[in-house]
């Protein structure tokens, strides 16, 4: 059974075909640009160079039929036809309260994606645009949506509840929701497993640190905290983003610097956080590098960023009375040993120590701690795709 993963940005689209007798990507893909001038996709096949295919593709239903031809490419593809394709998984943002659990799409979920666009007014349209172009592209083959949100709707009440007018929860829906559910789910999963446990006997903090970043607390396999809210934006410091703040700074800037809502809001998202503080970049490894050769404020905004997960990391152990061991995921999670270390640093109290020769490891499923550590600390390369498309075999079997 081959399942087809779509995960649709306002201008891109990441795709993999995935056998799942044995779990492999038999093909991995990103279309760039579409809508602008310049579109390209390339894809990825095992043993194979790059297949590129430059050409303009008006809309994510031109992006998405030049992912099948590419596919089924007598040269370059990987499947015969489209009919070896039993399923597509489309990982879509936000689901609200309405959905729990990853679903089979139908009419009732379109209009539930709709109505959840004013909550991620930026990721939700292409994840339904998405939708529609495959769709119709291939109108008998079931599609699966896997919300961002959903592993995080087990958060007890007075986690996701904000301390505002409650009709502000029951008529605005404005409560935390939580995100990166999907790698949350997949990487406490992997930790069980590593550990040789039932993970409904596990307390496990989770780090997916990336430019987006969030942690999660998971507890006998469920969320029950987790640093992003509302929106992406609260919670720790992050590539651009500012994390949680006073919110009265908001409207100190807004009279201050004369700023309208939409201005101040692209500050917090597009121009703080590391980048902010570093004024170098918001990629973690230019910020490495400079504080590396004496820059001040990207050492700074590295402390900053160290200090936001260690903080985190703490509260969550609080929250469930402990922690088993703590996983560290994505880009910046797997592949930056000092940040590891700059972080477990501060947890020897929890009873975390960490292996600096194990730690020295870059995207590699591995145990970092030392033997015999009170608190496990793992990297776990994260990988959503499969989640989803397990999510998506699960869901048709039905």
């Amino acid at each position: 059974m081959n399942i087809l993963v779509i995960n649709c940005g306002s201008s891109s689209l990441k795709y993999q075909l995935i056998n799942m007798e044995n779990e492999c990507a038999l093909a991995k893909g990103l279309v760039e640009r579409i809508g602008i001038e310049g579109s390209i996709l390339t894809q990825k096949v095992e043993g194979r160079d790059k297949y590129v295919i430059q050409q303009t593709m008006k809309d994510h239903k031109d992006a998405i039929k030049l992912v099948l031809d590419a596919l089924v490419d007598k040269e370059n593809g990987v499947i015969n036809s489209m009919d070896e394709i039993s399923a597509v998984g489309h990982r879509v943002v936000h689901a609200g309260e309405k959905y729990s659990e990853s679903v089979v799409i139908n009419d009732e979920v379109m209009v539930a994606l709709e109505d959840c666009v004013k909550l991620a007014p930026l990721h939700n349209p292409p994840n339904i645009i998405g939708i529609n172009a495959c769709k119709a592209l291939m109108p008998n083959t079931p599609m699966v949506a896997v919300f961002d949100t959903a592993f995080h709707q087990t958060m007890p009440k007075k986690a996701y509840l904000y301390p505002l007018p409650y009709e502000l929860y029951e008529k605005h829906s404005v409560r935390k929701y939580g995100f990166h559910g999907t790698s949350h789910k997949y990487v406490s999963q992997v930790a069980a497993e590593m550990m040789g446990k039932n993970i409904e006997e596990l307390k496990i903090v989770t780090c997916h640190l990336g430019n987006g970043a969030s942690i999660a607390a998971v507890e006998g396999g469920k969320s029950i905290e987790t640093s992003m809210g509302f929106t992406p934006l609260e919670g720790i410091a992050m590539g651009t983003r500012s994390g949680s703040i006073d919110p009265a700074i908001t409207t100190y800037l807004m009279n201050e610097l004369h700023l309208s809502a939409d201005e101040v809001n692209d500050v917090l998202n597009k121009k703080s956080g590391v980048l902010g503080i570093s004024g170098v970049s918001s990629d973690f490894r230019d910020v490495e590098d400079a504080a590396a050769k004496g820059d001040e404020r990207s050492q700074l905004a590295l402390d900053v960023f160290y200090y936001k997960v260690k903080k985190f990391i703490g509260s969550y152990t609080a929250v469930m009375d402990g922690v088993d061991c703590i996983v560290f995921t994505a880009g910046l999670g797997e592949n930056s040993p000092e940040m590891r270390e700059e972080v477990c640093k501060g947890l020897g109290y929890l009873g975390v120590e960490l292996d600096v020769e194990k730690n020295k490891v870059r995207g590699k499923a591995t145990e970092v701690s030392k033997e015999g550590s009170k608190v496990k600390v793992f990297v776990i390369p994260t990988n959503e795709e499969l989640m989803i498309a397990r999510d998506t075999v699960a869901l048709i079997k039905k």
